[in-house]
């Protein structure tokens, strides 16, 4: 099979080549936004992963969210739908559908995104699903969650330059419970996506099976590294008036980044293991501590 995969200098798409080039024929296509572009795809199968990452640090322009996440994806799937690629994989976010999850997010949730990398993916989103599919095609828009793998850079690598360091986790308080997703499981789930004709289109929510809390997560870094943990247990209300500061003088702790580190954040994975009909081959706490154990080589090598 002949597969495209747009943005695949990434994290999830260097993975992806990695384990579908084995048996199959891997385009990496470079694409951006440019008004009333057409694309002529000569492929089996697209896997879009190009676009604009959420900005933490919150510089980037509107504009560069909906040019990128909306506007690009809006032409790719234009001319996938004339292509003869059967096959259109999108992936998307759960932030397209909710910045906070109470309960468990499932696909049937109210979506109401607040940031504008939510917002023009759910317009993406929209914009797929409105479209007639032609017969013999399958598409497929993916949420996935918190992705972490060896190789990955983000707040999990915060978290493990903390441990790592001796230093205590300040935000014990905090008790919460929300999902991961291995690169792994990730691979498995677009790799079943692209063999398996009996999987519906629609949208579908990508995670672990099983939920950590941060302070979990703290403990399995700690087991990981041979060092006990330090959790204590600061006041939120003194934590949350701390990232305020870290909002107006761009520190490592702002409020964003405070909620994606303690937010409970569960998504419910329950529609696309059904489909599978086959359990996901990493456990979360293996999958992490795989991604530790590549963060404690990285170090050493420096």
């Amino acid at each position: 099979m002949k597969i495209t995969i747009t943005g695949a200098s990434g994290f999830v798409g260097g993975n992806l080549k990695k384990d579908l080039g084995t048996s199959n024929e891997i385009e990496s296509k470079s694409i951006r936004y440019v008004p009333n572009q057409e694309f002529d795809l000569k492929t089996d199968a697209i896997i879009h992963l190009a676009g604009k990452a959420h900005d933490l640090k919150n510089v980037s322009q509107p504009n560069e969210y909906y040019d990128a996440n909306f506007e690009l994806t809006k032409q790719l799937f234009d001319g996938f739908l004339v292509s003869d690629a059967k096959i259109f994989i999108f992936m998307s976010t759960v932030k397209a559908c909710a910045d906070e999850v109470d309960g468990i997010l499932t696909e049937e949730a109210q979506c109401n995104p607040k940031t504008h990398y939510g917002i023009a993916k759910k317009m993406a989103e929209d914009y797929i699903i409105s479209q007639k599919i032609p017969y013999g095609k399958r598409v497929y828009i993916l949420r996935p969650c918190m992705i972490h793998g060896p190789g990955n850079k983000g707040n999990l690598n915060l978290l493990y330059q903390l441990v790592s360091k001796g230093l205590p986790w300040p935000l014990g308080a905090f008790k919460n419970q929300r999902s991961f997703l291995s690169i792994e499981n990730l691979c498995f789930v677009i790799k079943e996506l692209l063999e398996n004709k009996m999987i519906p289109s629609g949208i579908y929510n990508i995670a672990d099976n099983e939920v950590l809390s941060t302070n979990e997560l703290i403990k399995v870094l700690g087991s990981t590294l041979g060092k006990k943990s330090l959790i204590w247990n600061i006041n939120s209300s003194f934590i949350k008036f701390l990232a305020k500061f870290g909002d107006y003088f761009h520190m490592p702790l702002n409020s964003e980044r405070l909620q994606k580190l303690t937010e409970n954040y569960v998504v419910s994975n329950k529609k696309m293991i059904s489909v599978l009909g086959k359990s996901l081959p990493i456990v979360a706490e293996v999958g992490l501590m795989k991604t530790f154990e590549s963060f404690k080589i990285n170090n050493k090598k420096k």
